[in-house]
């Protein structure tokens, strides 16, 4: 039998700039007198890390453009709000006023460039967070630092929950990955129960274990923002490795532009 399990980690604190995702994960398993182990994944959410980076904005502090005013009129949203998603993105895909989904500028397609207030402290007025400027860096740095605290060097996917076409509800996907396999490709190697040849299997082993691990840790005010899957081992790899954006669809493949 074939076993994959999630572990998430207690006692996690409030992240600010500068502190150590790194070094609390491994603060966490020495609590809980567990060891990382090389074959393990640990999954960030992606708002530690941001945070971590000082990835925090004032809306006050930010400055509009005519742009931004136009369309936060259009989508009855804060101007500055609309601001920061043009900021942070390469494209707007849809404007509307449920959601603006954008390009962001690393690749990933989803709603408000990933912008958003939950679970972010507020200092007196609005802040909200921004990703990582280069979350499969920050992965690369997580597990390099892991590697260091602990002697062992296990993947790390820094995961954020999106949407998804055409369906509702959103689960969770890696923006960020070091040390695992992004895709298992199967085509033309693979078989089916009757021996005939996969045509078109290319599994997503990052982001299945994104939403594995984000469906442990929670969404609201569970305070797990950290989780170890155990079980993936196969997929583990020595190198830090092409990184989450390995996943992403080239733009002259979008069959809906």
């Amino acid at each position: 039998m074939t076993a994959i399990s999630v572990t998430t980690l207690a006692d996690m604190p409030l992240f600010a700039p500068g502190m150590s995702v790194a070094g609390e994960i491994a603060a966490a398993m020495a609590r809980a007198g567990e060891r990382l182990c090389g074959d393990d994944v640990v999954v960030v959410a992606q708002k530690i890390v941001s945070k971590a980076e000082g990835r925090l904005v004032r809306l006050s502090d930010v400055a509009l453009s005519e742009e931004a005013q136009r369309i936060a009129t259009e989508t009855q949203r804060d101007p500055a709000h609309v601001q920061l998603i043009l900021d942070e993105s390469s494209e707007l895909v849809r404007v509307s006023v449920p959601a603006i989904i954008a390009r962001h500028r690393t690749g990933h397609v989803l709603a408000n460039a990933g912008i958003d207030a939950s679970n972010v402290a507020d200092p007196g007025e609005e802040t909200v967070l921004l990703w990582p400027v280069d979350p499969d860096a920050s992965a690369r740095a997580i597990r390099e630092k892991l590697r260091e605290i602990t002697g062992a060097a296990p993947a790390v996917v820094v995961a954020d929950s999106m949407g998804r076409a055409w369906r509702i509800g959103t689960v969770g996907a890696a923006i960020g990955c070091a040390g695992l396999a992004v895709l298992e490709d199967r085509r033309g190697t693979g078989k089916d129960l009757f021996g005939r040849t996969l045509q078109a299997t290319v599994i997503a082993i990052a982001d299945s274990l994104a939403a594995m691990a984000a469906l442990a840790m929670g969404e609201g005010n569970e305070g797990t923002p950290a989780a170890i899957v155990r079980g993936g081992g196969r997929w583990v790899t020595a190198e830090h490795g092409p990184g989450a954006a390995a996943a992403l669809r080239p733009i002259a493949e979008d069959m809906f532009r």
